[in-house]
């Protein structure tokens, strides 16, 4: 892609040949000068003081609110996200700037005894300037407003540069966003790699999601300017199932994990690990829940798994299966779902060590069913992956579970629920190479965003 003459295009996964956007990249000029028109505004940003800011982000939840029709439809039609986890997308992106609005009245730092005689010691955190945003397509709703809502709250101005398969979604929160604050506060740049660069050479602090190799390659930008950076990236999840585990309800759950927006979450179940005699009825039980699965058009209400964002990704999934066991699915569905990208949600078996899907994020509906001897050789399994954001567990003996639960080497593990679903008031992120630097949303986002000041006050005249 070059600066000028790139064209950006984003098309309905379910019907390719509905274009929603088609325009020129705006090239790294444009991003950089959207990075110092946020410079110029944020001063009277942050000095317009938290009460502004709180009732800013609770404009812009009441508008998300107001516009959730327009904005389900648009996710259903630009990014293929089935219609009901696009209705509650949106739900939750209004849920994120509410809760973000109350930020900007929590305490901002600290006051703390002098070693001796009089006088202060004060810390305090201050915003760190311009928030570049990196976000891709398949949240393209809550992720940005998971970046955006608390970097805003504590006072920086933000810049997003969204994937452009979602760009219409991000062109349009934006103009939410902006009606509710001061000009200058929040910028979009739509584009692909020249763009983001630009971003990541500019601001002030860098969050990104996305794939892995262009995450590490914003790390290291971003960390020889010396500047903060959060990377969130790949995921190869495990979902454990111990024998004593309710079988039917586990394979419901992971069946969701797998096939739930055709697999294209992060936290996906991608490696079903069945402990002893939970293997047999487990592969029964699952490959039964997937064979049911709701595969079609996304705006229809009962569909589960949509299509895939593009006929790249279709070709990695059913590439990543090829000449393997497959105990459902394996195929592009024979039934006739449109002219878009489907594969139909798939389970494999027998996958010998070292292939791609033990190895690599495929991000599509496809899972590895491997069994384990015990609980210890399960984790040894889960832990086997350069990733590690999320692990299920799923078992009816809570001692177990917690025997396990510390040798599991992931950012985040779940017990008896699906792999896939995010709380937004809590940390989020991984270890190895699924993220890189601090977590995202909660109280540690409000941390990332800002930098602390330690302050000596002494009285005039003391020696």
């Amino acid at each position: 892609m070059t600066a000028h003459a790139a064209t950006l295009t984003s098309r309905s996964p379910a019907d390719p040949s509905d274009i929603l956007v088609q325009i020129p990249a705006p090239s790294a000029f444009a991003a950089v000068d959207a990075v110092d028109r946020a410079r110029a505004a944020q001063p009277d940003w942050q000095a317009g003081g938290g009460a502004a800011r709180s009732a800013a982000l609770t404009a812009v939840a009441d508008a998300v609110e107001a516009a959730a029709d327009e904005l389900t439809a648009l996710a259903v039609r630009e990014v293929g996200k089935p219609l009901t986890e696009a209705r509650a997308e949106v739900a939750r992106t209004a849920a994120i700037w509410r809760y973000y609005a109350q930020a900007p009245y929590e305490p901002t730092g600290a006051v703390h005894e002098a070693a001796a005689g009089a006088g202060l010691l004060l810390s305090r955190r201050l915003p760190h300037g311009v928030a570049g945003l990196i976000t891709p397509w398949n949240f393209p709703l809550a992720i940005p407003s998971w970046k955006a809502a608390p970097a805003l709250a504590v006072g920086n101005t933000v810049v997003l540069k969204p994937a452009p398969e979602a760009t219409a979604c991000a062109q349009r929160l934006a103009e939410i966003v902006q009606r509710a604050l001061p000009a200058g506060v929040f910028g979009v740049v739509p584009g692909g790699a020249v763009e983001g660069n630009a971003i990541v050479s500019a601001a002030d602090v860098i969050s990104f999601t996305g794939s892995t190799a262009v995450g590490q390659a914003v790390a290291r930008a971003a960390t020889g300017r010396g500047v903060p950076v959060q990377a969130e990236m790949g995921g190869l999840n495990a979902a454990i199932v111990l024998p004593d585990a309710h079988i039917e309800q586990a394979a419901a759950h992971i069946a969701a994990a797998i096939s739930g927006y055709a697999g294209q979450k992060c936290t996906a179940t991608s490696r079903v690990i069945a402990v002893g005699t939970a293997l047999d009825p487990l592969r029964e039980a699952l490959a039964e829940a997937l064979r049911a699965v709701p595969v079609g058009d996304p705006a229809d209400a009962a569909t589960v798994c949509g299509p895939l964002i593009s006929e790249h990704a279709r070709g990695q999934v059913l590439d990543a299966s090829h000449g393997l066991r497959a105990l459902v699915g394996g195929t592009a569905p024979h039934a006739p779902h449109g002219p878009g990208w489907y594969a139909a949600p798939t389970l494999v078996e027998e996958v010998p060590p070292g292939h791609r899907l033990l190895r690599e994020e495929v991000f599509g509906p496809v899972a590895a069913l491997l069994p384990a001897d015990d609980l210890a050789h399960a984790v040894r399994i889960a832990n086997s992956v350069p990733y590690g954001l999320v692990t299920s567990v799923h078992t009816a003996d809570l001692n177990t579970a917690l025997s396990g639960l510390d040798r599991l080497d992931t950012g985040m593990i779940r017990i008896n629920a699906p792999s896939s679903g995010v709380d937004f008031h809590l940390p989020f992120g991984g270890t190895k190479a699924s993220s890189h630097g601090p977590r995202e949303q909660g109280r540690a986002a409000l941390e990332f965003y800002t930098s602390s000041r330690t302050y000596t006050l002494s009285p005039a005249g003391t020696m």
